[in-house]
């Protein structure tokens, strides 16, 4: 399930990709071009900054999920709790890194949109 989540996620930002480069060689009048090439710009940076600030946001679980085996190897309560704190821990991490890798998916097309974009406005 996790592989079909990095193929969605890298197919649909291919499309994306596909589409900008599609609707920017489409278009053959250069004051139009480059009106179009700033917005899908704008877009391009407003998205890779929020996939910047998730990254702030995995530190900060990364963070609780070093003080939650802290905490369970202090409280040691039994072993059937320890167990369901360490698939809960292990879990998240998954989740974590997951959506990280997700979030680097989305920043390489994102930065190959971006690349783009501006080589139209500079190319005439």
């Amino acid at each position: 399930m996790k592989f079909l989540g990095y193929l969605y996620r890298f197919l649909s930002n291919f499309v994306f990709l596909a589409l900008v480069y599609y609707s920017l060689n489409l278009i053959e009048k250069y004051p139009q071009r480059v009106a179009l090439a700033v917005m899908i710009l704008v877009y391009a940076g407003m998205h890779s900054a929020s996939a910047l600030r998730s990254f702030y946001f995995f530190q900060r679980i990364e963070r609780l999920e070093a003080e939650a085996r802290r905490l369970a190897a202090v409280a040691a309560e039994g072993p059937s709790a320890s167990a369901s704190r360490r698939q809960i821990v292990g879990d998240v991490a998954e989740l974590r890194h997951s959506g990280e890798m997700k979030a680097y998916i989305d920043l390489l097309f994102l930065a190959l949109v971006i690349l783009l974009c501006i080589a139209k406005i500079v190319t005439n």
